[in-house]
């Protein structure tokens, strides 16, 4: 198993020094932002779900954000908890989950959906494993650019919803399926 450093800076925290994390306030730590995605998404899946596009699609985006920031806040202010490490991957499932739950599975393919959910469901185990063996490990890069093509994949979709141009749906189904390659791969060299 290839084990990563929860501290070491990934490419996009040196552009993130200089462009969003200046933006946040100290006081305002990575746990913090982290909860914040939580409690995000009833909103985002509300909206979602009566097809109020022009407000779910930006808190999804925003939720999305949020992702980026609470890491790189964390390697970049040494602001790493245990509890971050293991909850931050979760929200992010929950995020990426609920809205695939809603969305995709309607939209894209029922089966599609559930693959995606249930290879993100073995993740979580894994993490949770190894978190109760004692170790716990920030995400790697093959988690990470999943992650990034989960929410591409998504906001494809979203805003072919949101605009009415189906274009975007075979970029979005283009998106997930790469996505769910690299979520294997990182389940086999990581397990979060």
């Amino acid at each position: 198993m290839l084990h990563r450093d929860p501290s070491k800076l990934f490419p996009h925290d040196h552009l993130m020094r200089y462009t969003l994390v200046p933006l946040v306030p100290r006081f305002v730590t990575p746990n913090m932002i982290t909860v914040f995605r939580i409690l995000l998404i009833p909103f985002i899946l509300y909206f979602l779900f009566i097809d109020k596009y022009v407000v779910g699609v930006p808190l999804f985006l925003l939720a999305a954000l949020t992702d980026a920031i609470d890491g790189s806040v964390a390697r970049l202010r040494h602001q790493i908890t245990e509890w971050g490490t293991f909850v931050d991957p979760v929200a992010d499932k929950l995020l990426v989950g609920s809205v695939v739950i809603l969305v995709v599975m309607k939209h894209i393919n029922p089966i599609f959906g559930v693959l995606i959910l249930f290879v993100d469901a073995v993740i979580i185990v894994g993490g949770y494993i190894r978190k109760k063996q004692g170790r716990v490990v920030g995400s790697n890069v093959f988690g990470k650019t999943k992650m990034f093509l989960q929410i591409l994949g998504i906001s494809f979709l979203l805003i072919a919803l949101w605009s009415g141009f189906d274009l975007f749906i075979p970029f979005s189904i283009g998106t997930f399926s790469l996505a769910i390659v690299l979520a294997v791969i990182s389940l086999f060299t990581y397990g979060i």
